[in-house]
């Protein structure tokens, strides 16, 4: 069994992964740490989870007991609770904040699987992708694998509530929230940057603009996403290496027909779709953002760097209706 302990538990991820762990016929939780909540049951806070764990929240963080731990952090924490605290060095990390995902002096692996699968399988220290960094990329990767990607890209996602986390703030309270949509960070969202980083991975180069207009939608999970990419290559042939691109890819799928939300929202999965209209490609993708853009894709990161099959505790099933 892998032996897991997790950090920032309280939180919108933290609750989603000790769902998802407490079914995880491979893992253990050994500790959920949070210091607001300790020595209350989990479920008292994640009350979907009444009747599914006797697990208390606790202030302890007995690293020695672990084989990883994962940083349910809000962006900027982790890096500052790593000079605070030590972990063994045979402990693994995954990062679920941005601290670590462009690459620099530090040794964490970004943790996308269908392009740094075999690096995942090696690492000792994961960055887990953003939420719309995840659906934006999976878009536009195969794109960038053709060289298509010569012009600016125009790009917008919609997101549910929970990717703002589970503080309450003026833009979540229902009563704000409900029959409204707004935009929001329009071409300064802080996922812009790896987006970038993983497409000139793949590209060789980027010199086009990725113009990003976040919206906060009328739903709790999910994230919808299109992107406008300019070329006169053939749909056929768009379609094809879009096929190829994700054919061993163990969650993320080419449809030939348009895509909705719910075919994604609560499973681990990633739709793409493409169209042609003249010299213009339009891409639409799905995940659920708590899921394939954030835990979900945690835990097949998990699998992945523990030698055993990706999709392991991740056979979920859609919302559908």
């Amino acid at each position: 069994m892998i032996k897991v302990g997790i950090l920032g538990a309280a939180g919108y991820t933290g609750g989603e992964l000790i769902r998802l762990l407490l079914n995880h016929p491979e893992a253990e939780i050994v500790f959920a740490n949070s210091e607001s909540n300790a020595g209350n049951p989990v479920s008292d806070v994640h009350e979907g989870l009444v009747g599914d764990t006797d697990l208390l929240f606790t202030d302890q963080m007995p690293f020695d007991q672990v084989d990883v731990v994962f940083f349910c952090f809000g962006h900027g924490k982790s890096e500052q609770f790593l000079k605070e605290h030590t972990i063994p060095g045979r402990v693994k990390i995954i990062d679920m904040a941005q601290d670590f995902r462009i690459k620099g002096s530090h040794d964490y692996v970004y943790g996308l699987p269908e392009i740094n699968h075999d690096e995942i399988a090696q690492a000792q220290h994961l960055a887990n992708p953003g939420c719309f960094a995840t659906a934006i990329q999976l878009a536009l990767l195969p794109a960038a694998n053709l060289n298509l990607l010569k012009h600016d890209v125009s790009v917008n996602a919609i997101t549910g509530s929970t990717g703002a986390g589970q503080k309450p703030g003026a833009t979540t309270h229902f009563s704000w929230r409900s029959d409204n949509l707004s935009i929001y960070k329009p071409f300064q969202h802080q996922h812009i940057a790896e987006i970038r980083q993983s497409l000139k991975q793949v590209q060789g180069y980027l010199d086009a603009d990725i113009d990003f207009i976040p919206y906060r939608g009328d739903f709790a999970r999910g994230i919808f996403c299109t992107a406008v990419v300019r070329t006169k290559a053939p749909i056929e042939d768009i379609v094809e290496a879009y096929k190829d691109f994700y054919a061993d890819a163990a969650f993320t799928h080419y449809s030939d027909k348009p895509i909705d939300l719910k075919q994604v929202t609560n499973t681990n999965k990633a739709l793409v779709h493409c169209e042609k209209y003249g010299d213009k490609l339009l891409i639409t993708s799905a995940i659920d953002n708590l899921l394939k853009g954030a835990v979900g894709q945690a835990v097949q990161n998990m699998n992945i760097m523990f030698g055993i099959d990706q999709t392991t505790g991740l056979r979920l099933k859609a919302s559908a209706f």
